[in-house]
């Protein structure tokens, strides 16, 4: 018989194997063994075949019909071994004397057990992988034994938390670019426990009717809520908070906040002991003393005073739920708002959400029996709007700005939490370069004074300046201004904030578009900066199939310059050295608008910040990225396509440490140099010889445009040389409600235009910055792309051109009316190929603004926000 066929088992009574082993065979009297259980040939496949074997001279034979039948029967016999490796009876190979047995392993001695019987020794198939209930039972029981063990030495280990440990907090020091200390602020003196007994009942209960309505019932350990945490953490999500008060007390006591399984474990451990050893009102003062209420106020004595200037014994139910209400996130339940960490955080967002909170907390207290019905309709009658931000030391000037901008880089480029952050104890090292900070102060405190004077015109009231400075090729931001100081109330910073349309200083992105991607009439080829399109007022835009766009209701749009003056057919050169509209729009229309969103977003521009309505204005800045980001985007253009994001943190340190995630970001490849240089050397002209020309007072090479957007809200300047790019925004807004205000008539002028008090504060202050440096120009920039006319625009003739002059006119450029009825060119007067052109009162230039499209971005009534259009936007600000 082949050794690969099936072969029977091992005989379990009788036979020689019982011989050996000194058992009784079957003449001994006992009942012979089944068929299939002596190992023989003929008991498993029939005796025909391999002739017959009795069971003894007293047996009786039993036939089977199954080798399952036989299986059960060899179960049921006296005999119990096992064999060692192949399953028992029924294995494939024989028993030690039945034939096949070849070369198989030798039985397991008798008796002998395994200490586990897995896989199970005398089962078969799918039975031998069921682990028996001994086995279950044993590792159930191993396992609870570990458990408590490991609970057990956790438990004594660790110790029970004290808000004196946790009150230890430190100052967070910042420094200058050059590694000399900026200025040391944190919560070390913003911080002082009390006791129970100092802490008002209705505090006490507004958080337990809030956060842990059954705190003085439960362990202080919400077990589901561990596990939620646990299993959260091992998608890779990140942990959930405590649900017990108790839970939160031992969170608040941990200097390090690191989310990781080990730190859960601990601080279960100790929220088990705490609510064994300690009783619950230590527990709910520690837990008041502990958290974090916002404004760098660590505990509920600092809070009381930071936001009702009161000591916390003095707080009234009313002021108690609305700083319970904070610690659900100050940053977003401040009603002084926290647009700098969020852009939804503004001042009327969390005003609306605490008071929302605040009402739902009373009505939780009253419910709660902790409130009498007197008691509730006094504290609900009236919102006590808590007292407005206060400059902490050391934080005023633009020192506040500097750590305000610093601090958002860090918590958007590590994990380190806004409340771990504020405990302080770390060094962030700079990019801010004193002497650039203090120049760029001084200029706009040098234009202001002498342009602006508030006490006698109340249109030059509540005017704001923001600016920023960044390196091109490296993104490092050397310099900003933020506004006029937390010591004058001014807390949002203007160098990072959103909601200020950009207007004209827009249309670089337009033209580059222009030049990479060509328009539908010469894509894939790029468009020359040579090509013609109408500058006349009051032009009907076309769509790329040349259908009319509609506004709203059906009628025609029409877009509008600045002024009515009659342009004609002129080149997109001279279009931006005018500050044109009309061009642009449609520039904008036949290259698409969608691509000039993309080529504006790979020069640095974030997404968020751009216009989500991709009408014909938003080729002319209805969007509102930050002054950073502006001067960010421009440093492309100075890097010859070359863009790197804006940073302000080198290295930041904790105990001697360095902290991860402040490498210098990469430089990466924005556009095609050549594209870049185009752009630059139309930026030029600008500058020599359009509404850019205050800038020439800089008597260095430089490449800017100015922009200024509808009912005059705000004027920019955007400029830059090789070695710096600096914006400069201006405009005005209501302090009640943050709504951009029209600048027409400020500083005695009918209306304020990019190139005039923005072009003269960039030019103050880059004088200063760029002192003692050389003036290495630009590379120089070659032909590029097709000259593709609008349609419509008359065939070249052969004539004699005049070409705008490179250098700065000896005489200053006349106003439209006195050059309206000129009938030739003067040397002030720049020409295009057809004709010369007046030029305006702005700088000897007027600068086209933003107008109404289709489907516009509403500008009537514009709030400022902060952080949508900033350098942190996206990434926790």
């Amino acid at each position: 018989m082949s050794e690969h066929r099936r072969k029977p088992p091992p005989p379990q009574g009788g036979g020689r194997a019982a011989a050996r082993r000194g058992q009784p065979g079957p003449s001994s009297g006992r009942r012979a063994a089944p068929r299939g259980a002596t190992g023989s040939s003929a008991d498993s496949y029939g005796s025909s075949s391999h002739g017959s074997d009795s069971y003894g001279s007293g047996g009786e034979e039993r036939p089977y019909g199954s080798r399952a039948e036989a299986r059960r029967a060899a179960q049921r016999g006296g005999g119990r071994r096992r064999t060692a490796d192949n399953g028992g009876p029924g294995g494939r190979r024989g028993g030690p004397t039945g034939p096949g047995r070849g070369r198989g392993r030798a039985a397991a001695p008798p008796g002998k057990k395994r200490f586990i019987d897995y896989p199970r020794a005398g089962k078969y198939g799918w039975h031998r992988w069921v682990p028996s209930w001994k086995l279950v039972s044993g590792l159930f029981i191993g396992f609870v034994g570990a458990l408590v063990a490991m609970v057990g030495i956790g438990f004594a280990m660790v110790q029970i938390p004290s808000e004196n440990i946790a009150a230890q907090s430190q100052n967070n020091v910042y420094y200058w670019a050059d590694n000399t200390r900026m200025v040391a602020t944190g919560t070390g003196v913003n911080r002082q426990n009390v006791t129970i007994d100092k802490i008002p009942e209705a505090m006490q209960y507004a958080v337990i009717s809030a956060e842990n309505k059954s705190f003085y019932k439960d362990s202080g350990v919400d077990p589901m809520g561990i596990v939620r945490a646990l299993a959260n953490m091992a998608r890779g999500g990140q942990t959930q908070g405590g649900s017990t008060i108790t839970q939160q007390f031992v969170k608040n006591t941990y200097l390090s906040q690191d989310q990781t399984v080990t730190r859960k474990f601990r601080e279960m451990f100790i929220s088990i002991k705490v609510g064994a050893k300690l009783k619950k009102p230590q527990i709910l003062q520690g837990y008041l003393n502990t958290s974090y209420y916002g404004r760098g106020a660590y505990g509920i004595q600092a809070a009381a005073q930071t936001y009702y200037n009161v000591d916390a014994v003095k707080l009234s139910p009313s002021q108690c739920a609305v700083l319970a209400a904070l610690l659900k996130g100050p940053t977003y339940y401040d009603p002084a708002g926290n647009p700098d960490l969020d852009k939804s955080a503004t001042q009327k967002a969390n005003t609306k959400r605490s008071q929302e909170r605040w009402r739902w907390i009373l009505g939780e207290m009253h419910k709660d029996k902790h409130l009498t019905d007197a008691q509730y309709q006094k504290a609900i009658s009236k919102y006590p709007t808590p007292q407005g931000r206060k400059a902490t030391k050391g934080m005023t000037g633009q020192i506040s700005y500097l750590a305000d901008t610093a601090k958002k880089y860090v918590l958007s480029h590590s994990d380190i939490s806004e409340a771990d952050f504020d405990r302080g104890g770390y060094q962030i090292y700079t990019t801010f370069k004193k002497n650039k900070v203090n120049a760029l102060a001084a200029a706009v405190k040098k234009i202001q004074k002498s342009r602006l004077d508030p006490k006698r015109r109340d249109l030059d009231k509540y005017v704001q300046f923001g600016a920023a400075s960044v390196v091109p090729n490296d993104g490092a931001i050397v310099a900003l201004y933020g506004g006029d100081g937390y010591e004058n109330g001014h807390f949002t910073n203007n160098a990072d904030t959103s909601g200020v349309p950009v207007g004209s200083t827009w249309k670089p992105f337009v033209l580059a578009a222009a030049m990479k991607y060509g328009t539908y009439k010469t894509e894939p080829e790029g468009l020359s900066p040579l090509s013609k399109y109408n500058g006349n007022d009051k032009l009907k835009v076309l769509n790329q199939d040349g259908s009319t766009v509609l506004k709203k209701d059906g009628s025609p749009f029409y877009q509008r310059n600045e002024s009515d003056h009659r342009w004609g057919y002129i080149t997109l050169r001279k279009a931006m050295e005018q500050s044109i509209n009309t061009p642009f729009v449609q520039l904008g229309m036949d290259v698409g608008m969608s691509k000039v969103r993309d080529v504006a977003g790979s020069a640095g521009i974030l997404p968020q910040s751009m216009s989500k309505d991709l009408n014909p204005s938003f080729a002319i800045g209805t969007s509102t990225p930050s002054a950073i980001r502006m001067a960010d985007a421009y440093a492309t253009f100075a890097a010859s396509g070359k863009e790197a994001d804006p940073y302000s943190v080198t290295r930041v340190q904790k105990d001697g440490v360095d902290q991860p995630g402040f490498a210098k970001p990469k430089v990466k490849r924005a556009m095609e140099s050549n594209i870049a240089d185009n752009v630059t050397d139309v930026l030029q002209n600008v500058i020599q010889n359009g509404t850019g020309q205050n800038a020439k007072a800089l008597g260095r090479t430089a490449a800017g445009k100015t922009g200024t957007t509808d009912s005059n809200k705000s004027a920019w300047f955007v400029g830059y040389t090789q070695q710096l790019s600096t914006s400069v925004a201006m405009f005005r807004e209501n302090p009640k409600d943050h709504e951009l205000l029209s600048m027409n008539g400020t500083a005695g002028v009918p209306s304020i235009h990019g190139g005039d008090i923005p072009t003269s504060v960039w030019t103050e202050y880059m004088k200063v910055a760029l002192k003692g440096s050389n003036d290495p120009g630009f590379p120089e920039a070659t032909e590029i792309g097709k000259v593709q006319d609008e349609v419509g625009a008359p065939s070249p003739t052969p004539s004699v051109t005049i070409t705008p002059s490179e250098t700065p006119s000896e005489t200053p450029s006349p106003t439209p009316s006195e050059t309206a009825t000129s009938p030739s060119p003067t040397v002030s007067q720049p020409c295009n190929n057809w004709k010369c052109v007046p030029t305006g009162t702005d700088g000897g230039t007027t600068d086209g603004g933003v107008t109404s499209s289709p489907t516009p971005t509403d500008t009537t009534g514009t709030t400022r926000g902060n952080g949508n259009g900033g350098i942190f936007a996206g990434q926790n600000g």
